[in-house]
């Protein structure tokens, strides 16, 4: 219980639009009887002006915890729900020393039961979850035989009987999925986007260090000030595919021809691509941040008849016209410069130019029949370029019936779990397949659909008006993990900035939350953690990450501050698909369950020690299913290799390169890739993917490749720090420098490798796979400094490259090896 002082009162009072005050209130640690606890704290928390409900809430909750764990525990929760009261506008003044003591003595006993209780297995499952009935409490099941050097093959416990091939009976096709959504939903809203106000120009002041002085510089700053969101309903938006489709046809284009995206996400790439679907053509597909090189390949290689790109990326296009002779139509959207225009026409008198607007409003007037030019579920649908690690870009080809599969097994995974109001935000690149899928998916699945930027996706980032996230209000987002990494950083800066007792509040709320008490969740999220979920609109329910491996540590943190994050894996060659966790298997660490449309087995590692005999079978993960590509375009050097494809006669599986072990539950978690384990001196492996989406967890850590070879005895990794975050741990040292001068700062090389090694030992890494140097670097990784792909993958060998003499140097400070 909590009691006043002598001398001391609390001062509460509350009126119609007041704020509760207290005043000169200094609390005292609590030593009561079990038996009095549940009434004597719900009388305190009366006092301090909490209403009636939220008080039988709090007392239940240090109730419960008191019967879950220890009597302690359920005090210090007691004394974090007082803390609470922070909500209702009272603070500690820096003069209330006791006050603010207590807390923290508080705050400590809170922290010190709950992970009593925690690691007494004090609620396990977290709140909410879905049945595992349909499940069997398995994620998957075995549906072959053992084979020496082999796990059984698995498959989803949903697809025990076969296989997903389509999601409903006649939608064999993307275009009958468009035509399936026309019907089903109608006038529902499909798709909405924002328009672009104005440009709102800024000058700022920065502040330099240049030969040791302080130099202040002005910079202009630009920001977009945005519209509302406009949106069209899905028979709209068969109508406006359908115009645009009769256009490109009156246009010439026929169904052999392949037209080429080159183009940022938007409403207006997905006109295009299902306007071609419609006629039955191909679509390849290009990153808008694709080099110069990279583009050429893509348009080259399947010989591409027409283009539909971005006013703002005409420029780049037209450098690369003069190498690509098959190209006889350019289609754009957007306000082209007329120099640009006049340069491409210049280059090639050959090749037309047409807005997408023209092309609509030419084919809302046209006669044409396109009917006849529907496709079929075996033709190709897409030529996907990979953003390409190790070479030009890949072509995998991605037959209708190979997408349709992949919707069909997200329907089954997901599909009962979406509600009639639920709306998506979209801004990832539609030319990676996790975005294509994601999009198409929750289209067939009836969900409203927003376009967002990367640039404009948060307040801060506009003028005048909100974010795509606030002014959307998602209830589903999908994201790589360089993104939740962005997000879970600027949480703790923010938190950092808040004070040492706003940031005691915050911490402790994120391990109550995390032990799961009885009734705590719904508490602490419309209180300590409402700010986090307001920055995303404050609607998000359920999210999900691929692209790459997401540490345990980033989903831990935001799946208790923001939203549960589902974990998926898989790639282009698979439509996306692999392995999906479903709600109803919700964890930390793991992949999740084989996606209904794959059957999934693994190979021996030998040499790595991954077996499939380990007590966790563990193993190179290969699949096969209807969502596996056929092959990649004209290239039978790979199609023929049977390091990538096993023939027919040995089961005709994939090899994806990636190490994988089954789980008890039957799911997959992700170890590492074969190509990037790494044998050290001493013989041990270590996996560099593995380590990096551990260290770069750190708040210090923005980007971060590890580098190892067989000649070493431990890694070492190149680092771009989190300026924010190097700022505060580096404290006047880092006063009026820039990032670059940050990183040359004595003492800050040793500063970020203490947090790299820290987070490794908190995740239990061995001393080999501990760091023995850092190298710091303010450069900036984009596809245009060829050190990272347009997916944003880390090209290693470009890297290493870079940073030669600098790794060099850390190996021989660090291990005396030149």
């Amino acid at each position: 219980m909590l009691r006043r002082t002598k001398n001391r009162r609390a001062d509460v009072s509350r009126t119609a639009g007041s704020s509760y005050s207290h005043k000169q209130y200094i609390p005292t640690l609590p030593n009561p009887s079990p038996d009095t606890l549940r009434a004597d704290t719900a009388q305190e928390f009366l006092t301090l002006g909490i209403t009636a409900h939220e008080t039988l809430k709090l007392a239940e909750s240090a109730y419960a915890f008191e019967q879950a764990a220890t009597f302690r525990g359920g005090c210090a929760v007691g004394m974090l729900m007082w803390g609470l009261a922070l909500r209702h506008g009272w603070g500690v003044r820096k003069d209330e020393k006791e006050g603010f003591k207590w807390l923290r003595r508080a705050a400590g006993r809170a922290v010190e039961g709950l992970e009593a209780a925690h690691e007494a297995g004090a609620g396990k499952n977290k709140e909410g979850k879905g049945e595992l009935e349909d499940y069997g409490g398995l994620g998957s099941i075995e549906v072959g035989p053992r084979v020496p050097g082999e796990a059984p093959v698995r498959r989803s416990t949903l697809a025990k009987n076969g296989l997903a091939t389509t999601p409903v009976e006649g939608v064999n096709t993307v275009y009958d999925v468009l035509r399936y959504v026309a019907r089903t939903y109608g006038n529902k809203p499909a798709l909405g986007w924002r328009d672009v106000v104005d440009i709102v120009e800024e000058q700022k002041q920065v502040t330099k260090l240049v030969d040791g002085k302080e130099v202040s510089q002005t910079t202009t700053w630009k920001y977009f000030q945005l519209s509302g969101y406009t949106y069209i309903s899905f028979a709209e938006l068969y109508t406006i595919v359908h115009d645009i489709a009769r256009g490109l046809a009156d246009l010439g284009l026929q169904r052999s021809d392949i037209l080429n995206i080159f183009a940022a996400t938007s409403q207006h790439w997905q006109f295009v691509q299902h306007a071609c679907m419609a006629l039955g053509m191909t679509v390849a597909t290009a990153y808008s941040t694709l080099g110069e090189a990279g583009l050429i390949h893509s348009l080259n290689e399947p010989e591409v008849a027409a283009v539909f790109t971005d006013a703002d990326l005409l420029d780049i296009f037209a450098r690369v016209l003069p190498n690509t002779p098959s190209v006889r139509l350019v289609v754009y959207n957007g306000e082209a410069a007329p120099a640009v225009l006049d340069k491409i026409r210049q280059t090639r008198h050959d090749v037309r130019i047409v807005t997408l607007d023209e092309v609509r409003e030419a084919g809302r007037h046209s006669q044409t029949k396109i009917d006849h030019r529907a496709p079929q579920a075996d033709d190709v649908a897409l030529i996907m370029y990979t953003s390409g690690t190790t070479g030009p870009p890949k072509g995998v080809v991605l037959k209708h019936s190979n997408l349709v599969s992949a919707v069909a097994g997200v329907d089954l995974i997901l599909g009962h779990h979406m509600e009639p109001d639920d709306t998506m935000l979209h801004y990832l690149p539609l030319a990676h397949v996790l975005e294509y899928l994601v999009e198409l998916s929750f289209m067939f699945l009836g969900i409203t659909a927003g376009f967002g930027r990367v640039k404009t996706l948060t307040d801060a980032s506009v003028r005048n008006c909100k974010g795509d996230l606030a002014e959307f209000r998602p209830s589903l987002l999908a994201a790589v993990p360089a993104v939740w990494e962005t997000i879970r950083k600027g949480i703790l800066d923010q938190v950092n900035k808040a004070g040492t007792f706003k940031k005691t509040v915050f911490n402790t709320s994120v391990r109550a939350k995390r032990a799961s008490i009885p009734g705590i969740s719904q508490l602490l999220d419309n209180t300590v953690f409402k700010v986090v979920k307001e920055k995303t609109g404050g609607r998000l329910r359920m999210t999900m990450s691929g692209g790459a491996a997401l540490s345990k540590v980033t989903q831990e943190f935001l799946s208790t501050t923001l939203v549960d994050i589902l974990q998926g894996y898989g790639m282009t060659e698979s439509c996306g698909m692999c392995a999906f966790l479903p709600p109803e298997f919700f964890q930390l660490g793991v992949a999740g369950a084989p996606v209904p449309c794959v059957e999934i087995k693994l190979i021996d590692v030998p040499d790595a020690g991954y077996l499939s005999t380990n007590p966790l079978p563990q193993g190179e993960i290969l699949i096969r299913g209807p969502v596996v590509t056929s092959g990649y375009y004209k290239r039978p050097d790979l199609n023929n290799d049977p390091t990538i494809f096993d023939p027919p006669e040995k089961g005709g599986w994939l090899h994806t390169g990636d190490i994988g072990q089954w789980n008890k539950d039957g799911t997959l978690s992700l170890i590492d890739r074969v190509k990037n384990l790494v044998k050290l001196q001493n013989g041990e492996y270590v996996a560099l993917e593995q380590l990096e989406a551990i260290y770069r967890s750190t708040p210090v850590s923005a980007t971060i490749a590890v580098i190892a070879n067989g000649g070493v005895r431990q890694p070492i990794a190149v680092v771009v720090p989190h300026e924010a975050h190097l700022r505060a741990a580096l404290g006047s040292s880092a006063n009026g420098k820039d990032l670059r001068e940050l990183c040359a700062t004595p003492g800050a090389a040793e500063v970020v490798l203490a947090e790299c090694n820290r987070a490794g030992k908190a995740q239990g890494l061995k001393g080999a796979e501990m760091l023995s140097a850092v190298v710091l670097t303010a450069d900036e990784w984009t596809p245009e400094s060829g050190l990272v792909t347009a997916a944003m993958k880390l090209q290693r060998r470009h890297i290493e490259a870079r940073y030669a003499e600098e790794i060099k140097a850390a190996f021989k400070s660090s291990q005396g090896i030149d």
